[in-house]
């Protein structure tokens, strides 16, 4: 089953040319797109199936800045006020709130790894508190058990996966955008060199500039290209129980699982890091890239099967432009649950908190999460390419951190001030080696 989604309607017709086309209609392309159009460039965002039926609404919804890399710290505390202002720039609810997110465990490694963050965080202004043995039982009393301590960071939050990214998109219309579901972007035309449009299955749009935001299809279309993008996905598997359940944190993490309250009183449950990884021609292409993420996060990580074949996010495939692409052919990826995951993810939440196990489960579903060698996102334009602006490899940050990004990408289109130092995420990095550079979290 699909994870639950907010439809909107689309713009009517296909602009012949636009100051910026965005490709992809996740959290980072929505709003790259939202905030180009509130500048008022002449923006068209497509999306070969429906706006964030994929990973942005398949998500956790946290919205961190606990125990971020360094590399994405900025990024993420910018998003955070700028998911506080969409509510009232758009006048809808995303679901956003500074709910705190809290961190329990019996680990002593696990809280000095935390320990070692929060003295880190100090250092940029970001307020995050250790727990006591007492404080860490008081906050996690729906658990009924004692904890050596934890963590609570009162100015995180979540938003709500379901809504936050289509109530986004539509602001992308009312500030002037366009916003065009159901509709491919087969690949880029260039013209001595550079990007001169773009064609999609619907007709061609004249453009100058170019940003690729689709998320695990990102490599195999920039492949098209001759653009090298080293990128691999997992695949993650989550199910949601109905409301029911009462005195339970908004956002919890307790190692053996994690909670997130929804928009519709029911929780999220899922483990961290805990993913299939289906083979594909591409897992193969990069396979020496990502050695040093691997090493760090194999015990996470088991072989899946042939789904990832079959989804064809990952082929390494020349399609033509004037014939149906393997985007056309599968519009949303929506592979196969674990069910063997979603048994372990339930039985350890019901063993966490005892009163999950009266509580029906609402809905299970499974979404590929793509990620770099290191583990940071790449976002920039392509040397190669003038004009073509990349923003994809998220590594599973990409709700949290979306408003920034897009923000971010905005400015450097539009050579104002960047909201955050763009050079930690410039694409020419992955040509070197991540080898002491993987992300610790």
């Amino acid at each position: 089953m699909s994870a639950p989604l907010l439809h909107i309607e689309s713009s009517l017709s296909l602009p012949r040319e636009a100051d910026v086309v965005v490709i992809g209609g996740g959290v980072v392309g929505v709003f790259t797109s939202y905030y180009l159009a509130r500048r008022g460039l002449k923006v068209a965002l497509l999306e070969k199936g429906r706006v964030a039926a994929e990973q942005s609404s398949r998500n956790w919804g946290w919205c961190r800045q606990q125990n971020r890399d360094a590399r994405e710290l900025p990024l993420a505390t910018k998003s955070l006020d700028l998911w506080e202002r969409v509510a009232g720039e758009t006048r809808e609810d995303t679901g956003f709130r500074r709910c705190g997110l809290l961190y329990l465990s019996n680990d002593e490694n696990e809280l000095a790894g935390w320990a070692k963050w929060r003295d880190f965080a100090r250092t940029v202004g970001v307020t995050t508190h250790m727990l006591s043995a007492e404080e860490a039982g008081e906050r996690g009393k729906a658990t009924g058990r004692k904890w050596k301590g934890g963590v609570f960071s009162p100015t995180d939050g979540t938003a709500d996966t379901s809504k936050a990214v289509p109530v986004a998109a539509r602001g992308i219309m009312a500030a002037g955008g366009t916003v065009h579901q159901l509709c491919a972007a087969r690949g880029v035309e260039l013209t001595a060199g550079r990007v001169s449009g773009v064609v999609t299955e619907a007709g061609t749009i004249r453009t100058k500039t170019v940003v690729m935001a689709g998320g695990a299809w990102a490599s195999s279309f920039c492949n098209q290209l001759g653009i090298r993008f080293p990128q691999a996905s997992v695949r993650s598997s989550i199910l949601a129980l109905a409301s029911g359940a009462a005195g339970l944190p908004d956002a919890l993490y307790a190692g053996l699982v994690s909670l997130t309250r929804r928009g519709d009183g029911g929780y999220t449950l899922a483990i961290s890091g805990r993913a299939r990884v289906d083979p594909t021609p591409q897992q193969f292409r990069f396979g020496r890239e990502f050695l040093p993420m691997f090493a760090r996060r194999w015990r996470s990580l088991s072989p899946g099967a042939f789904e990832g074949m079959r989804q064809g996010h990952e082929s390494l495939a020349k399609w033509r432009l004037d014939a149906v692409t393997p985007m056309e052919l599968n519009r949303t990826l929506d592979p196969r649950p674990d069910m063997r995951q979603i048994r372990l993810t339930h039985r350890r939440a019901c063993k966490l908190v005892p009163e999950l196990r009266h509580v029906a489960i609402s809905n299970v579903w499974a979404g590929y999460i793509d990620s770099t060698p290191d583990g940071i996102p790449a976002i920039g334009e392509v040397e190669s390419i003038p004009g073509f602006i990349l923003a994809a490899g998220f590594s599973g940050h990409g709700f949290g951190i979306g408003p920034g990004a897009g923000h971010m990408i905005a400015d450097i289109i539009t050579g104002s001030p960047p909201i955050v130092d763009p050079r930690p995420y410039r694409p020419e990095r992955l040509k070197m080696s991540a080898w002491g550079k993987v992300s610790e979290f």
